[in-house]
């Protein structure tokens, strides 16, 4: 059967952040859907909730398993999302999970840091924006730059996404995940500080830490993450049952 693959986009951008991944992806005509949650690109008048935005999972998840196994792959809030999802206590039809730039608990002072720095950014004239071109200028591709805004920022969405991320049992989750499983995180992620916990927690899983990448890992080192998918895809074709 063909994997199915289902994208989760992280925290203030939407499903333009896949583009390379999407193009790989089509390129070696694998089915992805890349999802919108809540309050963020094409959906950015919406109220963002924990349940809108698992509903909005679950419901990609289960559309692509009608088809064929589900590899589900989340970067920074979209990767705790799809961890919560997928370690849920009833199992959802998910063969594979990569886990990319969310090997972290949102809780107590880095997340107060977070939505501080957050409601900082979005007190300024252009909530951020300048400086946060500044950033991606300085550290992406030319040819990945414009993905994380090219469907918009949602600003407005943002603290509230970061303060329901507390409400998530992760380390529950994590446990509770059996399946194949990659852990992703760039050098200087911020959001490696449990990594190793994660993995541990998680002793079928591989964890692969990029040097010289930050956060956003898929756009600033593209080839290695879509290196990432195939090796992953490669792995649940070998286990899914062939037909007679």
């Amino acid at each position: 059967m063909t994997i199915q693959v289902v994208l989760v986009h992280g925290i203030r951008t939407s499903r333009t952040m896949w583009r390379s991944q999407i193009a790989h992806l089509t390129e070696r005509e694998i089915p992805v859907t890349a999802v919108e949650l809540p309050g963020h690109g094409t959906r950015i008048q919406e109220i963002f909730t924990l349940d809108a935005a698992m509903s909005t999972i679950d419901e990609a998840v289960q559309d692509s398993a009608s088809r064929g196994p589900v590899l589900l792959v989340g970067h920074s809030m979209g990767g705790l999302l799809s961890v919560a999802y997928t370690g849920a206590e009833t199992a959802p039809p998910v063969a594979g999970f990569i886990g990319a730039s969310c090997t972290a608990l949102p809780r107590g002072a880095a997340l107060a840091g977070y939505r501080f720095a957050a409601r900082a950014f979005n007190s300024l004239p252009d909530q951020g924006q300048w400086l946060t071109a500044q950033v991606l200028a300085a550290t992406l591709p030319e040819d990945t730059r414009s993905d994380f805004a090219a469907g918009g920022y949602a600003f407005n969405a943002q603290d509230v996404a970061l303060a329901s991320l507390a409400e998530l049992d992760l380390l529950a989750a994590v446990r509770r995940i059996t399946m194949p499983l990659w852990w992703i995180n760039g050098q200087f992620d911020q959001l490696r500080a449990q990594e190793r916990l994660f993995h541990r927690l998680t002793p079928q899983s591989e964890l692969l830490v990029v040097p010289r990448t930050s956060h956003l890992i898929t756009a600033m080192r593209p080839r290695v993450f879509n290196a990432l998918l195939d090796v992953a895809v490669a792995t649940l074709e070998s286990d899914a049952p062939q037909p007679s």
